[in-house]
């Protein structure tokens, strides 16, 4: 078998490409509808206005192209390869030698492009793309809350500016509370002079109060710098908590290298980095889902396609890379849960769905 393509493999990807951006700019179409109805609802709330949902929902087209393109690969391979098989040109190819392994090597040049694009988008466009449509959201409704992808969460109540790191909500037994990593409060007067820096592990909201622990505070003076060091403070505060740890969980909005950093930080202070270990994951085996995919919906290219075959080869492959998505998810839950690792969570998935498909590709051949 050649390896250099050759002018069918590049026909073949060109289809598969065609077949692959009609189904992008459909199924993308529709969750930006979508988005764009529940970003309605938002309306209304501070200085939340349609112009702002309008600029949230085009905003995060970048990182929704990326998630929604697994399935369409998959289902723009099938369309590309099945439209090729109702024009008999797949049994042409054949006839002249091409084999069922090239043709689906030449389908995955095609979607290989796309993948390499999606990438790149999502170490660079979409990123930025939902820090902007945060920072739209936030600064709209409450004003007080900004997003900054190298620093953290900004956020700031009358002459007191808070920055933290990360945050999530929290659960146990029953109570569900905020949790801030990596937290400053910088105070200043009305001269906009800086009057203290407080430095706190965490910052914790129960009830209807901030909690810091290991606070080690500077309070700035005339010629003198008075430093105190406390394990537990309470701080009466009127921000949002959920509004801050929604803001501040944030993998999606960062690159690989970024998201290691912050693995290694959480490590490193003993707190809990499977979110961003997920996320930094998930990353890594984003290309092979791709190619898992698109390998699963080659025994649904091939064959008959009298009484409506390919309609329902379509409709299984459909529902198998659905599946196979919501199968990954659940893994990936269960590795949270057990506490087993995130790689091995996402790599049996694939290595499942390759065993079953390589059984009705071979069970095709011929």
């Amino acid at each position: 078998m050649r390896l250099r393509p050759g002018t069918l493999d590049l026909y073949l990807a060109r289809s598969v490409m065609l077949a692959t951006l009609g189904t992008w700019a459909v199924l993308v179409g529709f969750d930006l509808i979508t988005a764009l109805v529940n970003e309605l609802d938002e309306v209304g709330q501070g200085g939340y206005t349609l112009s702002h949902a309008l600029l949230f929902t085009i905003y995060t087209l970048p990182r929704r192209a990326y998630e929604v393109f697994p399935t369409v690969a998959l289902i723009g391979t099938v369309l590309g390869l099945g439209g090729l098989s109702a024009r008999s040109e797949l049994t042409a190819m054949r006839a002249v030698g091409l084999s069922r392994l090239r043709v689906g090597l030449g389908a995955l040049m095609g979607i290989g492009l796309f993948t390499a694009l999606m990438v790149v988008n999502a170490e660079t466009v979409a990123p930025f793309g939902e820090q902007s449509a945060q920072t739209v959201a936030n600064s709209a409704k409450s004003g007080d809350v900004v997003m900054a992808r190298l620093s953290g969460l900004w956020a700031r109540e009358g002459n007191t500016f808070l920055n933290a790191r990360d945050g999530q909500r929290r659960e146990q037994d029953g109570e569900t509370w905020t949790e801030l990593q990596g937290v400053r409060l910088f105070e200043f007067d009305e001269q906009g002079r800086l009057l203290s820096l407080a430095e706190a592990r965490t910052a914790e909201h129960r009830g209807d109060a901030w909690t810091l622990r290991d606070l080690r505070r500077s309070r700035f003076g005339e010629r003198e710098v008075q430093v105190e060091e406390v394990a537990e403070e309470r701080w009466a505060s009127g921000l949002d908590d959920q509004a801050l740890a929604a803001a501040a969980a944030r993998p999606r909005y960062l690159s690989s290298a970024e998201l290691r950093r912050n693995m290694d930080y959480l490590e490193r202070n003993g707190l809990d980095n499977k979110t961003f270990a997920n996320a930094y994951w998930a990353r890594w085996f984003y290309p092979v889902n791709v190619v898992v995919l698109c390998l699963a919906a080659l025994p649904f290219a091939f064959g008959s396609l009298r009484s409506g075959g390919f309609g329902k080869r379509l409709f299984i492959a459909i529902v198998i890379g659905i599946g196979y998505l919501l199968a990954q998810r659940l893994v990936v839950s269960l590795s949270d849960v057990y506490h087993f690792d995130a790689r091995v969570a996402y790599l049996l998935p694939p290595v499942a769905l390759l065993s079953v498909c390589w059984g009705l590709f071979a069970r095709r051949r011929g």
